[in-house]
């Protein structure tokens, strides 16, 4: 009897421990474009490579998907002999290996579009996003091979850049999001004693932000230890090319910095009222962006609202509207609007928390001296205002001869009170 139970558990077991078994894995496939463009005309070839970043080395099979349509291809490339328009979309692959416990599979990838044109030019624009202040290289790529004799560029429909003879690139030069848009070409050439002319689809530009204004978050509730403690979160997106600079992160209280500046984009601080905001900075690149003040709770003792001064430009916005000169020696003018937010596919967030005790430490030093560059400017900011109370002092004791008795007191007074400071 007891040889039969047994019997039976041991039977009953790579069922119970197949159960735990996840069916899909943590990792995602990738898709890489190997050979060939994201956009191709008719009767010309890609081919697609799916990557599984599997550092056991397992053997894995491959899915491929066009959409959400599964095509029989198993291996792990993908060849479009010959394509046709109908074979343009978007591809996806998806690992998956066999076990003793069933298919496990990985995450689908994400997707490589393949746009098949039937037409006669073709504009190729390099994969999103560009960044701002990069270079932009489009071409206008014919299907048959012809001298050019002249090729128009347009964006959104209006002509941008016109120019004569066999060269097909146009250069975007110091990328605004002002860029944006759907852009297509013209080409003409000469064949059989007529000319003959062409004009693509549109292709869309994207352009991106280095670095996308930060949003603050304040985590508050009783599941943070200790309870009296609260966190704040900095959210961006980092666009930088790799290998990618590093950012460093500032949070602020009523506009006085409450913890040291570093590279993690969190930090636990005292639950109290206030006005909070945070700033990333990546000083190699000399760029910052600051949130907009977020309130917690009940907000009684703020500071006073300094006197309006005049606006200082940030050290990498321009105030004077730039003029963007291709080689094709057309112009292109923007007037540079205040950039704003954009969702990117590539963003980079850091989102270690350092320990409570240390950020509290941190602060009862008083150790804030790591943003020098930043707190000396909003030094220099404040003695400037105080320069200009002391000069509104000085113009009081002018007003009136009549008042000359009080307006002596008065500057008296300025000087006793610009001596103090």
């Amino acid at each position: 009897m007891d040889s039969l139970i047994s019997l039976l558990v041991l039977s009953t077991l790579p069922q119970l421990v197949a159960a735990e078994v996840p069916s899909v894995t943590s990792f995602r496939a990738e898709v890489e474009l190997m050979s060939g463009a994201s956009r191709i005309f008719s009767g010309e070839g890609v081919r697609l490579k799916c990557s599984i970043p599997d550092v056991h080395n397992s053997e894995w099979k491959y899915l491929w998907f066009r959409g959400s349509d599964q095509l029989p291809q198993t291996q792990e490339h993908l060849v479009l002999w010959k394509s046709k328009v109908k074979d343009s979309g978007k591809y996806y692959c998806q690992g998956v290996r066999n076990t003793n416990f069933g298919n496990i599979h990985t995450l689908k990838s994400l997707p490589v579009e393949v746009n098949v044109d039937g037409g006669w030019a073709i504009l190729q624009v390099p994969p999103p996003p560009g960044l701002v202040g990069d270079t932009l290289k489009l071409t206008c790529q014919l299907l048959i091979k012809a001298q050019l004799h002249e090729v128009i560029l347009y964006k959104d429909g209006v002509e941008v850049m016109r120019q004569i003879g066999f060269n097909p690139h146009f250069y975007l030069t110091n990328l605004t999001l002002e860029d944006q848009g759907n852009y297509s070409c013209r080409a003409s050439w000469d064949a059989d004693g007529r000319t003959h002319s062409a004009i693509s689809v549109d292709a869309s530009v994207q352009v991106a932000e280095v670095l996308s204004q930060p949003l603050l978050e304040i985590v508050a509730d009783n599941n943070l230890f200790p309870i009296h403690f609260m966190k704040l979160i900095c959210h961006l997106q980092y666009n930088a090319r790799a290998p990618a600079p590093p950012i460093h992160f500032y949070f602020y209280k009523n506009k006085q910095q409450v913890a040291t500046a570093s590279s993690e984009k969190s930090v636990m601080v005292n639950r109290t009222p206030g006005q909070y905001s945070c700033k990333a900075r990546v000083p190699q690149l000399g760029i910052s962006r600051e949130s907009k003040l977020r309130s917690f709770g009940q907000v009684t003792d703020l500071p006073p609202a300094a006197e309006p001064t005049a606006t200082r430009p940030s050290s990498h916005q321009s105030t004077v509207t730039p003029t963007v000169s291709h080689p094709t020696g057309v112009s292109i003018q923007s007037s540079y609007p205040t950039l704003q937010p954009q969702q990117s596919a590539t963003s980079t967030f850091l989102s270690a928390v350092p320990s409570p005790y240390q950020t509290v430490a941190a602060m009862e030093s008083g150790d804030t001296s790591e943003e020098s560059g930043d707190t000396s400017e909003e030094s220099g900011d404040t003695s400037g205002e105080s320069g200009s109370t002391s000069e509104e002092s000085g113009d009081t004791s002018e007003e009136s001869g009549d008042t000359s008795g009080e307006s002596g007191s008065t500057s008296e007074e300025s000087g006793d009170t610009s001596g103090e400071r």
